[in-house]
């Protein structure tokens, strides 16, 4: 077998491993070995967490606008409902915002859900 030589490149890369893993705890932040195992891990811990943060945030933002609807006399499937029969397009990252940051345009949007809500359904 012939004899392989990194050199440069070699010590490159590790060098560039072990700068990413420079916060890491013990040996994962000093041997390359443990350090590259390290680094493989927490990037794809980062890539499924980038794509769970988009479900915590909708989470967040309807117990945001239940908290909300109900200080408005209504539950937040019934809200969602009302604002689905009064053709309110509105998404739940605004309406959490609005809940959150100006109660009265909030409220506004609570009582166009509940008018829905109590008007009869005509068939069209």
């Amino acid at each position: 077998m012939t004899r392989v030589k990194g050199g440069p490149k070699t010590r490159r890369r590790h060098k560039d491993v072990l700068k990413q893993t420079k916060g890491q705890w013990r040996s994962r932040h000093t041997l390359y070995r443990r350090a590259h195992e390290a680094l493989l891990h927490s990037l794809q811990y980062a890539y499924e967490h980038r794509r769970e943060r988009k479900g915590d945030m909708r989470k967040l933002w309807i117990a945001r606008i239940n908290a909300a609807a109900r200080l408005n006399g209504l539950p937040y499937g019934k809200f969602v409902h009302g604002l689905k029969l009064a053709n309110v397009t509105i998404d739940r990252k605004v309406l959490a915002d609005l809940a959150v940051r100006d109660p009265n345009a909030f409220t506004q949007v609570a009582e166009a859900a509940k008018s829905a809500l109590t008007e009869p359904v005509t068939a069209g």
